[in-house]
């Protein structure tokens, strides 16, 4: 499976609202959540990322998210909105202004559609009453690091007014370039608290992937703790492979939630893993129980 595809694909069709999984019928393999959800602690707020589960509809996520004791449904764009209402969910992750992963706001050539695209979404996420919405830094393509943060703030600085007025956090999201995304720039937390500082903004902030972190620099505990003033949103997934957080893996995520919690983090902590187990709904419901620390 190409992961990489996997994730630009699905982001490709929420974009477009050609998502067909909206549509998409009951697939047999994700069978609903048969337990009773255990009581959530309430120190961490939970979500997911719907792309995570394609085979479910919009609709049907929300309702087995609900189950498991989710709040909130990461990367979901306008059209689905109404639906996570519906259900009394947020859009804890909001999508929908960004051009591609590799297309982002340090290379100048894409700040023309990236700042009309992110005022128009601005405006949008206000009136649903959300208030995080996900940008990227674009690959590389040659560029060294002080170029792209020179690039990236430069754009960036001209939509900081409207989100500060408006309440949104504009966040950026790190990816490893070593396995999933090749050339991505803003690949190590060092440049993205850079940016962060030279954007200077409180409305503008980084989410940290944990799984991508680990491959590309590890020393995930430190480094979240030493930049958690830098953080808005965190996602998890297993490592190596990205699927379930279990004990396959190498990280221990009850340790990782302690630490994100003693920094007085109140943000979402989002489910990015690709379940492998027949039952996916229940390897989700088993991470979320994991990270209920």
């Amino acid at each position: 499976m190409n992961l990489n595809e996997n994730r630009r694909n699905a982001i490709k069709n929420i974009l477009t609202g050609s998502a067909v999984v909206a549509a998409a019928p009951f697939i047999p393999s994700i069978a609903s959540c048969t337990t009773s959800p255990m009581p959530m602690k309430g120190n961490i707020h939970h979500s997911v990322c719907r792309w995570c589960f394609g085979d479910l509809s919009i609709d049907q996520l929300c309702i087995e998210a609900k189950k498991i004791g989710i709040t909130g449904i990461d990367l979901v764009g306008p059209s689905d909105w109404p639906i996570l209402k519906k259900h009394g969910l947020v859009s804890s992750m909001c999508n929908g202004a960004e051009i591609g992963l590799d297309k982002g706001w340090s290379h100048p050539e894409h700040h023309a559609v990236l700042i009309k695209n992110y005022t128009e979404h601005i405006a949008l996420v206000a009136a649903a009453g959300f208030t995080n919405l996900i940008c990227f830094s674009g690959n590389r393509n040659g560029m060294d690091d002080e170029t792209g943060l020179n690039n990236a703030a430069m754009g960036l600085k001209q939509i900081m007014p409207l989100a500060e007025k408006q309440g949104i956090t504009i966040v950026m999201e790190l990816l490893n370039s070593k396995v999933d995304h090749k050339d991505y720039l803003c690949d190590k937390t060092s440049w993205g608290v850079e940016l962060c500082k030279r954007i200077g903004s409180p409305n503008f902030k980084l989410l940290y992937d944990i799984y991508h972190m680990q491959i590309d620099e590890g020393d995930v505990i430190s480094t979240l703790t030493k930049n958690a003033a830098y953080i808005a949103h965190y996602h998890t997934a297993g490592v190596p492979g990205r699927h379930e957080i279990d004990d396959t893996q190498e990280l221990y995520y009850p340790a990782i939630m302690k630490a994100i919690l003693a920094t007085g983090f109140k943000g979402f902590v989002a489910q990015e893993f690709i379940p492998t187990a027949k039952n996916k709904l229940e390897s989700l419901k088993k991470a979320v129980q994991l990270c209920d620390v």
